[in-house]
């Protein structure tokens, strides 16, 4: 009866998450232009219609940044270009119709991502001190999980990403996912956990190779949990086991890199050409976002594995010739990355989802993570060590580690997405708690009156 009593409003959630989607779909057309800025969508367009027509990950001309025409290229998500190319292998080389099977796909899994999430961040027995104050106060784990998959349906930067032909959303989806089964896995280390989290690294890691800084740094952590907690042993097998098929997933593009190229890239060829341009002097100590460093003139000839790495070796140079101009590039990428007001370098669309999403969001996000730290943090040196163990502090450090990786290197709203994603459950406590202190005043106020007459 449970479980019928919340399927029907998740499922009418998920319904209004795919029809706001699917109605943006629409109204962006076959266009692939738009919205504007957001033009990492012609590459995916472009490769996918390049793999229904047989010529495998290449384009027809000289391509961003430094592809040559009829040359296999690493540098865009492999798995995310085969995704559109499914799409056009079915309806033709058609963007609205890989729009709208996005909109479909996303308006589901993210919002439905959300609500799992939610549940296994405020139910998990390590959040044990949490879920006894949200009982205290009478805040149902039910409605703050429903009420943060309904802030993830119309979320606007959300809906918006979801009828771009770009990775956001699969790529969040699948991040929630990996940050619930970390969780799930440190409740209780088994076979099946840790090969459940293997499986949303790889996908994860497939869609975007950015995540894998983060990858060594949530392996730290379930080893520390593993310690803590008293088996250490089957959280290190748990481990193993956890990246292996994370580089199983990974290996046959590997293997596709080494013989296309001679040499050996584990992925795509993106992070060093993202460094260098990230560090280059051209930006000074203050970062423009929208703005691409020049290819240097050396590297023409050289294949995509060795541009990478020596993009990557030239950009970690940058930094280590002007560590001073580093920090403050660095400390300018800040407001980029934290963006919520409109700006005169985006369009209205941009605009509106930056301010209408974000800007809305931040004061409930700041509430709620606050209730939840006043009631799970740290008290003292001993109590820290504790709830580093906890969902909470394991979130809050995926927010911190996420969040610097980007602001080192290359800082802009759309890169603080994921963030996003894992602040809305706190958005949804925050919501929650003010409507109750409400509810209770009114019928406080209404019972006081009955009273007196």
């Amino acid at each position: 009866m449970k479980r019928y009593t919340l399927l029907r409003p998740l499922l009418l959630i998920l319904g209004l998450s795919v029809a706001l989607r699917v109605g943006v779909a629409f109204y962006l057309g076959n266009n692939i232009d738009a919205p504007p800025l957001l033009t990492d969508q012609r590459s995916y367009d472009a490769l996918g219609a390049r793999l229904i027509t047989g010529h495998g990950f290449s384009f027809d001309r000289g391509w961003y940044p430094f592809t040559p025409p009829d040359t296999p290229t690493a540098h865009w998500s492999f798995l995310y270009s085969m995704f559109i190319a499914a799409v056009y292998a079915v309806f033709g080389p058609n963007p609205l119709a890989a729009r709208v099977v996005q909109a479909i796909l996303g308006g589901i899994a993210l919002p439905l991502m959300i609500y799992l999430f939610t549940r296994r961040l405020f139910e998990s027995p390590h959040s044990q001190a949490l879920t006894k104050k949200m009982n205290m106060r009478g805040l149902s784990v039910d409605n703050i999980a429903l009420l943060a998959a309904g802030i993830a349906a119309i979320y606007f930067y959300f809906v918006l990403y979801s009828a771009t032909l770009m990775t956001e959303t699969f790529y969040i989806a699948a991040l929630l996912w990996l940050l619930e089964r970390a969780i799930a896995l440190a409740e209780q280390a088994t076979l099946k956990r840790a090969t459940l989290l293997g499986i949303s690294l790889g996908i994860t890691t497939l869609l975007r190779q950015s995540v894998l800084p983060w990858v060594a740094v949530l392996i730290v952590w379930m080893l520390w949990v593993g310690w803590r907690s008293g088996c250490l042993r089957r959280m290190s097998a748990s481990a193993i086991v956890t990246l292996t098929l994370m580089f199983a997933a990974i290996a046959p593009f590997t293997l596709r890199n080494y013989l296309v190229y001679g040499q050996f890239l584990l992925l795509n060829s993106n992070a060093g050409y993202a460094m260098y341009s990230a560090q280059h002097p051209m930006h000074g100590t203050t970062f423009q976002e929208f703005a691409s460093a020049p290819m240097p003139d050396d590297l023409q000839g050289l294949n995509e594995a060795q541009k990478d790495r020596i993009l990557m070796q030239r950009g970690i140079g940058f930094v280590l010739a002007d560590p001073g101009r580093f920090v403050l590039l660095s400390l300018s990428r800040v407001p980029d990355y934290f963006e919520f007001w409109p700006t005169s370098d985006t369009t209205f669309i941009n605009n509106l989802g930056r301010v209408g999403s974000w800007g809305l969001l931040l004061p409930f996000i700041l509430y709620g993570l606050w209730l939840a730290l006043r009631a799970a943090g740290p008290r003292s040196i001993l109590g820290l060590i504790n709830f580093s163990i906890t969902p909470l502090a394991f979130i809050v450090l995926f927010m911190i580690v996420y969040s610097l990786l980007h602001i080192l290197t290359w800082a802009m709203p759309r890169y603080r997405l994921p963030v996003d994603a894992t602040m809305v459950p706190f958005a949804a406590l925050a919501v929650y708690d003010l409507a109750r202190q409400v509810a209770v005043r009114f019928d406080g106020r209404r019972h006081l009156k009955a009273a007196r007459e």
